[in-house]
Formats: structure tokens, C-alpha cells, sequence
């Protein structure tokens, strides 16, 4: 997915694409992109404080060169099937960012009551550039319930949430002074040795003291609705960031069974079953389910709990029985 990532931004010189990724990746996003996008252009957040320090530190290494350039957010787990949309709404939202200064949101219809995805409320329309219709923005709703997720896709005044974001630089690292000032100090600190040998350990010592929070949240949500645009997409847009997404995209009917590995089974459906290949998996009459065997671990969970996998992550940081396995 971050090769097809970075297919769809053909359009562009690779040393203006950027990557943004944990430490925990770097050895696997170089291997990935070798010849493709200059390592240089890597930046490496040394620890996990989720999308709002993450595409902080983005900007703030951006600044450095580009202070008033765009900048957009382009996540590589997100399944685009329409590139040449993809590209023209891209554009659109640069001349936007570019002309008037705002913060742009480039989202898709929502095509049923999806409770692990955001929500915008769109506004009355705006005008139209290129031939796109432009709307103002009202609000997020952040991974409703089902019921509320049903009242948004019935009122049709809801759009999924992409994250696409597009914005100058100057623009959003403002934003962060005004709504997350602990973070933007750590990352005006860290903006400081950027390109020198203090860097990386200016990374080590102030990137962990940003706040653990994702951008919708620290930013979005606070900031005036007025500076905010919305342009509606038909991207074919999955956010590919769950099993159950996986099952999604790659079952042919919902009842389908997704195997990878060897596994042999009786009246099951509906299930994501991911192995190694080195041990079978069998299953009987199991329905919406996800079995992931790993080497060292094995992940069992219903097919609408997959989200909660962070969850599960974090309660095995602190967990004594993770620590007696290490």
C-alpha cells in the first residue's frame, strides 16, 4: 500500500513526497521505496503520540525549507481506486490553501453506517472551483454509534472522514501554537537542530513530551469552522486500517470467507483467517471472526471489534505476562 501511495502521487517530483513513519518502520519503508522517493525524505517519529505530533513534526521539518508552501496529508494505508479525482481534488484544495488561506478537507460520501470512521457535517456550498463544488464546514463527530451513525447517513448532510487534509504550513504549525502549545514548543525545539548532529537526539528528548493526541481532536475540532473547506470526492476511498477493512476490501460477498495461510474448516463464514503458513487453522461453524497467527502470538476477536487491536496493545505494554515472554 505505500508503493500504490506513492504510484498515485506520479504527478509530482519524488523530492517533493515525504514520508513520515515510526522508527519501528524505518528499515521496511526504505527497503519499500529504494529508488523511488530520496531517503532524505524520511522523517522518523522515535515514538508512537498518534496523528497530531506526527504530522507536527511534518511540518516542522517542511517549515525549515518551505515555511509557506502547501502541504498535504496523504496516509498510505487509505485503498484509492480513482487516482485521476484523487489528483484533480488535490489540486483544487492547494489552490484554495493557496488563495484563501484555509484548512481543506477532502472527503467522500459515506456509503453505509460505518461506526469506526469520523464524521463531517457539511454546510451550505460555497462555489465552485475547476468544476468542484466547495462547501463549508460545521462539524466532526469522531466514530459515532451505530444509531447515530444511521441518523448521519440518512440525513445526507454527512461525509466519512478522510484525514486528507491540504493546508500551507505556516497555516497549520499556527494552529498548533493556539490549540496544542506543549506540542508546538517540543517541536519548535526540535525544529531548532534539524539538519544538524543534534538532531536525533533532539528527537529522543522532546518528541515524547508532545501530547498524545490525534490531529481531529487537538486541532480540528477547536479550530474556527470558517477557516475550514470542504470538497466532496468519489475517490472508491477505503481506510484500509482495521482486519475487518481488510475482509472488506478483499472478500467478494460479506459471507466470504479471506484466508491466507492454510486452513481447512466447516460451516464458517464471513472471517479473516491471516497465518504463517507453518501450522493449519481449522475452524467450525465460526461466523464473523478474525483469526491472526503470528509466530509468537494469536489474535482472536469478533470481525466489528477489530478496532480495539490499539486497545489490546496497550493493555500488553503493561501486562506481566508479555514481560515473562521477553
Amino acid at each position: 500500500m505505500l508503493q500504490d501511495t506513492i504510484s498515485r502521487l506520479d504527478f509530482l517530483k519524488p523530492s517533493d513526497i515525504y514520508i513520515s513513519t515510526n522508527a519501528l518502520y524505518l528499515d521496511i519503508v526504505k527497503e519499500q521505496i529504494k529508488g523511488r522517493v530520496p531517503e532524505q525524505n524520511i522523517i522518523v517519529e522515535p515514538d508512537l503520540k498518534d496523528t497530531a505530533p506526527c504530522i507536527g513534526l511534518a511540518a516542522a521539518y517542511l517549515a525549515k525549507k518551505y515555511p509557506q508552501d502547501v502541504m498535504a496529508i496523504i496516509y498510505a494505508d487509505h485503498y484509492i481506486q480513482n487516482k485521476s479525482e484523487f489528483i484533480h481534488k488535490l489540486k483544487i484544495a492547494e489552490k484554495l490553501a493557496k488563495q484563501e488561506n484555509t484548512l481543506n478537507i477532502i472527503e467522500v460520501k459515506a456509503e453505509y453506517p460505518n461506526v469506526n470512521l469520523g464524521y463531517v457535517k457539511i454546510g451550505k456550498m460555497l462555489k465552485t472551483v475547476d468544476g468542484a463544488e466547495i462547501f463549508a464546514f460545521e462539524r466532526f463527530t469522531e466514530k459515532p454509534d451505530l444509531e447515530t451513525a444511521k441518523k448521519f447517513l440518512q440525513s445526507y448532510k454527512y461525509l466519512w472522514n478522510t484525514g486528507l487534509y491540504v493546508w500551507r504550513i505556516d497555516t497549520i504549525l499556527k494552529h498548533y501554537k493556539r490549540h496544542l502549545p506543549n506540542t508546538y514548543n517540543q517541536l519548535m525545539k526540535i525544529q531548532k537542530y534539524i539538519g544538524t548532529n543534534k538532531e536525533k537526539e533532539a528527537l529522543l528528548s522532546y518528541y515524547p513530551e508532545c501530547d498524545k493526541i490525534s490531529i481531529d481532536y487537538g486541532v480540528m475540532e477547536k479550530v474556527d469552522i470558517k477557516e475550514v473547506r470542504i470538497i466532496p470526492a468519489e475517490l472508491g476511498w477505503s481506510d484500509v486500517g482495521t482486519w475487518e477493512s481488510i475482509h472488506s476490501e478483499m472478500a467478494k460477498k460479506d459471507e466470504d470467507n479471506v484466508v491466507k495461510g492454510q486452513h481447512v474448516s466447516v460451516d464458517s463464514k464471513g472471517s479473516l483467517i491471516y497465518g504463517t503458513g507453518k501450522k493449519l487453522i481449522t475452524t467450525i461453524g465460526i461466523e464473523d471472526l478474525i483469526i491472526v497467527e503470528t509466530e509468537d502470538a494469536l489474535l482472536i476477536c469478533k470481525k466489528n471489534q477489530s478496532q480495539d487491536v490499539k486497545k489490546l496493545v496497550e493493555k500488553l505494554k503493561k501486562s506481566p505476562v508479555l514481560k515473562k515472554l521477553l
